[in-house]
């Protein structure tokens, strides 16, 4: 019998380095693949205007639908801003509340100071493999296949594409904050969702937006498991995602 016993504690012993191996290697090292880039602001669509039968017409032209909004580009500075998460879980029996951030994010507003109402927003990005929380094993396990899976290029990045923006109207007064809402299309690994991030955004002075942006998602909605690692339970279902950032303009 305590042969037995003896054999049954060796196997889940092994096992459980086997998992800690596993999640180890399978976080990679944490090192961006490649230099994150500002992504440009969508051009305007064109569309073909319709075809006189008049014969000494002009001949058919194509044409701007939209007109780009004449605006100042602001663009993030990752050296001043940050973009986040935090959840919560028991580790060890007892509670954690966990931040994870990183700095690598990119981005850029198009805005008339004088008319709010012009906004026209880029594509936001967050390199998800540089997250890093207060645990090298944590980072790891956030990188792995079950979490993010930031460590495959293919689910390197978060991406954000503004679909519609609430509350933005007037024009801006240096000092005062400006509160509005963004939705628009969240993709973390091979999952899109729409979402709406809370803004509050501040003109510093002419030339700096300063603000913060967050919204709460559920992991179940975008595929992010947990790993069944020895210590960690009850990891909550709410995830806050908030960017802190400074833009700057070009």
């Amino acid at each position: 019998m305590k042969r037995i016993l003896g054999w049954t504690l060796a196997a889940i012993l092994v096992l459980g380095v086997g998992l800690v191996g596993w999640l180890y290697f399978a976080g990679g090292s944490g090192e961006p693949s490649t230099e994150l880039t500002t992504p440009p602001i969508a051009e305007a669509s064109t569309t073909t205007a319709s075809e006189s039968t008049d014969p000494t017409a002009d001949p058919v032209t194509t044409v701007p639908s939209t007109v780009t909004s004449a605006g100042q580009a602001f663009v993030i500075d990752p050296s001043l801003s940050v973009a986040s998460f935090e959840i919560d879980e028991v580790l060890r029996g007892s509670p954690k509340h966990v931040v994870g951030t990183t700095s690598e994010l990119a981005g850029q507003i198009q805005v008339d100071p004088a008319d709010l109402t012009s906004a026209e927003f880029s594509q936001i990005l967050i390199n998800a493999r540089t997250f890093e929380t207060d645990s090298g094993n944590r980072d790891r396990a956030i990188r792995g296949p079950v979490i993010l899976n930031s460590a495959s290029d293919e689910f390197e990045f978060i991406s954000f594409d503004v679909t519609s923006v609430d509350g933005l109207s007037g024009a801006a007064a240096v000092g005062e904050p400006i509160d509005f809402t963004v939705t628009g299309d969240l993709k973390i690994k091979d999952t899109t969702q729409s979402v709406t991030f809370d803004v509050s955004a501040t003109f510093i002075d002419e030339n700096t937006i300063e603000g913060s942006a967050q919204t709460t998602v559920l992991r179940d909605d975008f595929g992010l498991g947990i790993p069944q690692a020895p210590g960690v339970a009850d990891v909550s279902q709410e995830v806050v995602i908030r960017l802190d950032f400074v833009a700057t303009s070009v």
